[in-house]
C-alpha cells in the first residue's frame, strides 16, 4: 500500500494587523470626541499662560532645552513636565482620565490673581505640568478615533494639538485686551475644559482601549521602545545642561572669550546635539516614527518666524487671535478631508510663497511689514502658517496610528526635535557676521522658513505616498496568506479521495507496467512520475520536474489505436519529463474529445514535429466539428476541459494552442512547445 500523505502546514507570512479594534457605540465615539475637544480647550488656556514673547519661540511646548537646575525647586520645575509626559504615555489608555488631570492641574488659574501670588511655589508648577498632559491626552484620543476607524474626527483632533497651542499664544500676545482681560479668559477657558473632560471620562469609565494597539506584536519592546524615545528625549535636557560655554569652549578647541563673544555659536552646538541625538531615538520608535517626527518638527522650526511677523504687524489689535482661529479652522478642515495629503502639502507650499513673496516685496526686509502694521500680508501669513502647521500634524497622524506611535513621535520627539532644530538655524541669522540684536532677528532671515516649509511639505508627500504603498503591501500579503489558507483546505480535503483512489491507480501501474510489454515500461516511469508529482502536491511540497528527458514521440505512439493514426520522426523528440508529460496530457485531452464529441465514425491524426527549438504536435479528425463560438459560451458556462486540460498546460510551458473549427468540417488542435535554453534537441 502507498504511504499516507502528509500534510504541510502553510507558510506564514506576516501581515499587518488591523489598526482598527472593536467598535464604539455612538455614544462612546462622541464621547470620545467632547473629550478630546475639551482636551483642545485646556491646550488654548494653558499655552496663553506664557509670556508673548515665549510663545513663538516655543510653539508647542514650553520647555527649555538645556536644565541646569540649582536647587529642589528648579529640579521639580524642569522633572514636572518630563514626569508626566512619561506617565501619560505609559497610560494611553486611561487618556480620559489624564484629560481630566491636566484640568485639575491647571485649577490654580482659576484663582484670583492676588490669591495665586500667595500660593506656595509647588503649587504654581501644577498648571506649568498641565499643558503637556493635555498634549499627550489629546493626542491619545486622536490615535483611539483613527484606530477605530474614525479617520476624519481623528486627524481633526491630532491637528488641533498643535493649532490650539498657537491660539493660546495669540491670545497671551492679545496687548488689544485691558488689563485683567486675558486673565477670565484662561479661567472661562479652564471651566469648560474641565467640565468636558470630567464629563467624557464618566462616559467612557475612564479607558479606550483603542487608544494602544492591543496585539501581541504591539507588546514588550514594540511598545516600551516609543516611552524610553520620549522619555530619553525630555531628560536630554540634563546632560545638555552640563555643556556650559566654558566646556564647550575645551571641547572645540577654542578659547572662552571666543565662545562667549559668539554665544550662538554654542546654541547652534546644542540644537545640533539635540537635533542627533534625538532623531536615532526616533529611529529607535520605528521608521513611521523617524519620518513623522522630522516632518512635524520641521514644520514647526519654520513657522516660528513668520508667526512673529504676523503677530507684529497686527499687533494692537484682535486680528492676531481671529486670524491665528481662521488658520485653525482651515488647517483642521484639510485634515478631516480624504485629500488631505495633497490639500496639507498644497497650502504648506502656498504659505512658503507667501513668504518668498513678502521677503522680495520688502527689498529682503520683511521687518518692514510689523513697523508699518501691514495687515492684510500679517494676516495673511498668520492663516497659511497655521494652517500649514495644523494641516500637517493632522495628516501625519494616520501614519503612527496603527503601531501606536501617534503621543510618542509628534508629542515630546516632534516637540524636542522642533526646540533642537530652532536653536540650530540661529547660526544662519547672522548679519556682517553676528546675529542683530532684535526680537524680530529670525524675520529678517524669513526665506529660512520658507524653505523649511517647502520641505515638510515634501515629507508630507513622502510619508502619504510611504502609507499607501505600506496599505497596498498589507494588503496583498492578506491576500496570499488567505489563498494559501485556501489551498491548504483544498488540499485536505481532496487528500484522502485520491490517497484511496488515483494514488493506487498509479502505484499498481508502476509496479506491474514492466510486465505489460511494449509500451508497458514508459506508462510505469511515467505512472511513477505522476504519483510523486501529486504527492508533492498534496502536501504542498514543491513538484520537481524530473532530471531525464523524455521522448515524445514515444509516448505519443503508444495512443495510437485502429481510430487514431500517429505520424512521428524517425529520431526521438526529447523534451523535459515535465513538459513532455503535461504535452502528452494536453494531447490526451483532444483525443478525448474527439471520442466524445466527434461522432462515432471520427478518425483522429496526430502530426509530431521537431524544429529545433520547438516541438509541434497537430491532432486533427474529420467528425462533425463545431462553431467557432462554442468555446466562449463552453467557459462561460464553467466547463473549462479546453481551457484548463489543453490551453492551461501548454500555457504554462510557455507554448500556445490553437483550435480552429468549423461544423462539419472536423476540428484541428494545434500544439507549440518551445524549448527550454538547457534542454537537448
Amino acid at each position: 500500500m502507498s504511504t499516507p500523505i502528509p500534510s504541510s502546514p502553510v507558510p506564514s507570512t506576516p501581515v499587518p494587523s488591523s489598526p482598527t479594534p472593536a467598535v464604539a457605540t455612538p455614544r462612546q465615539r462622541t464621547a470620545a470626541l467632547a473629550g478630546a475637544l475639551s482636551g483642545a480647550v485646556l491646550l488654548v488656556a494653558t499655552s496663553s499662560a506664557r509670556s508673548p514673547y515665549g510663545g513663538p519661540g516655543n510653539p508647542v511646548l514650553n520647555l527649555a532645552l538645556q536644565a541646569s537646575p540649582r536647587g529642589a525647586f528648579d529640579a521639580a520645575y524642569e522633572l514636572g513636565p518630563i514626569v508626566v509626559i512619561v506617565a501619560a504615555l505609559v497610560l494611553l489608555r486611561r487618556w480620559p482620565v489624564l484629560m481630566a488631570g491636566a484640568g485639575l492641574l491647571a485649577v490654580p488659574m482659576l484663582l484670583p490673581t492676588e490669591l495665586a501670588r500667595h500660593l506656595p511655589l509647588s503649587v504654581s508648577l501644577l498648571p506649568r505640568c498641565a499643558q503637556p498632559l493635555a498634549l499627550v491626552a489629546v493626542l491619545a484620543a486622536a490615535q483611539a478615533m483613527l484606530r477605530r476607524g474614525e479617520t476624519g474626527r481623528g486627524t481633526l483632533v491630532a491637528g488641533l494639538s498643535v493649532g490650539t497651542t498657537l491660539l493660546g499664544m495669540a491670545i497671551a500676545d492679545a496687548w488689544w485686551q485691558p488689563y485683567g482681560a486675558v486673565y477670565d479668559w484662561q479661567r472661562t477657558l479652564v471651566v469648560l475644559g474641565i467640565a468636558g473632560a470630567a464629563t467624557a471620562a464618566w462616559l467612557l469609565r475612564g479607558h479606550d482601549p483603542a487608544a494602544r494597539p492591543g496585539g501581541p506584536e504591539h507588546q514588550g519592546w514594540p511598545r516600551l521602545r516609543l516611552v524610553l524615545a520620549g522619555g530619553l528625549a525630555l531628560a536630554l535636557a540634563f546632560p545638555l545642561g552640563l555643556l556650559t560655554p566654558d566646556r564647550l569652549a575645551m571641547l572645540l578647541g577654542v578659547s572662552q572669550s571666543a565662545m562667549y563673544r559668539h554665544a550662538y555659536v554654542a546654541g547652534a552646538v546644542i540644537g545640533t546635539i539635540t537635533l542627533i541625538v534625538v532623531a536615532a531615538l526616533a529611529a529607535m520608535a520605528g521608521p513611521w516614527s523617524l519620518g513623522g517626527a522630522l516632518t512635524a518638527a520641521t514644520a514647526q522650526v519654520g513657522m516660528v518666524a513668520p508667526l512673529i511677523l504676523a503677530m507684529g504687524a497686527l499687533r494692537y489689535t484682535t486680528l492676531p487671535f481671529f486670524s491665528v482661529l481662521g488658520g485653525l479652522a482651515v488647517g483642521a478642515g484639510l485634515a478631516w478631508t480624504r485629500l488631505r495629503v495633497p490639500l496639507t502639502a498644497g497650502v504648506t507650499v502656498a504659505a512658503a510663497t507667501a513668504l518668498f513673496i513678502a521677503y522680495a516685496a520688502t527689498t529682503g526686509h520683511p521687518e518692514k511689514l510689523a513697523s508699518q502694521g501691514s495687515v492684510v500680508p500679517g494676516i495673511l501669513i498668520a492663516v497659511l502658517v497655521t494652517a500649514a502647521a495644523t494641516a500637517i500634524v493632522g495628516t501625519v497622524a494616520p501614519t503612527l496610528a496603527p503601531s501606536g506611535a501617534a503621543p510618542a513621535t509628534l508629542g515630546p520627539l516632534a516637540v524636542v526635535l522642533a526646540l533642537g532644530g530652532r536653536q540650530a538655524i540661529e547660526a544662519t541669522y547672522l548679519q556682517d557676521g553676528l546675529p542683530a540684536s532684535s526680537y524680530f532677528n529670525p524675520v529678517f532671515h524669513l526665506t529660512t522658513s520658507a524653505v523649511l516649509l517647502l520641505v515638510a511639505a515634501a515629507g508630507v508627500g513622502g510619508l502619504g505616498f510611504a502609507q499607501q504603498w505600506a496599505s497596498r503591501r498589507a494588503d496583498r500579503l492578506r491576500a496570499e496568506q488567505i489563498r494559501r489558507e485556501a489551498a491548504e483546505a483544498e488540499r485536505n480535503r481532496l487528500a484522502r479521495p485520491i490517497h484511496d483512489g488515483v494514488l493506487q491507480v498509479l502505484a499498481l501501474m508502476q509496479r506491474h507496467g514492466n510486465e505489460l510489454g511494449g509500451a508497458g515500461p514508459q506508462l510505469a516511469t511515467l505512472a511513477g512520475e505522476q504519483e510523486q508529482a501529486l504527492r508533492n502536491l498534496l502536501s504542498g511540497g514543491p513538484i520537481a520536474p524530473a532530471a531525464n528527458r523524455l521522448d515524445v514521440r514515444a509516448t505519443l505512439t503508444a495512443l495510437a489505436s485502429p481510430t487514431i493514426e500517429v505520424a512521428a520522426p524517425a529520431e526521438p523528440v526529447l523534451l523535459p519529463a515535465d513538459a513532455s508529460t503535461e504535452l502528452t496530457a494536453a494531447v490526451q485531452a483532444a483525443l478525448d474529445n474527439v471520442r466524445r464529441h466527434a461522432g462515432p465514425t471520427a478518425r483522429a491524426w496526430v502530426l509530431v514535429e521537431d524544429e529545433g527549438d520547438a516541438v509541434r504536435v497537430t491532432v486533427r479528425d474529420d467528425g462533425v466539428g463545431f462553431a467557432p463560438e462554442r468555446l466562449t459560451e463552453a467557459a462561460d458556462a464553467g466547463r473549462l476541459g479546453v481551457a484548463q486540460s489543453m490551453r492551461g498546460r501548454i500555457a504554462d510551458l510557455g507554448g500556445t494552442t490553437e483550435i480552429s473549427s468549423r461544423p462539419g468540417k472536423g476540428t484541428e488542435v494545434e500544439f507549440y512547445v518551445p524549448r527550454r535554453r538547457d534542454s537537448p534537441t
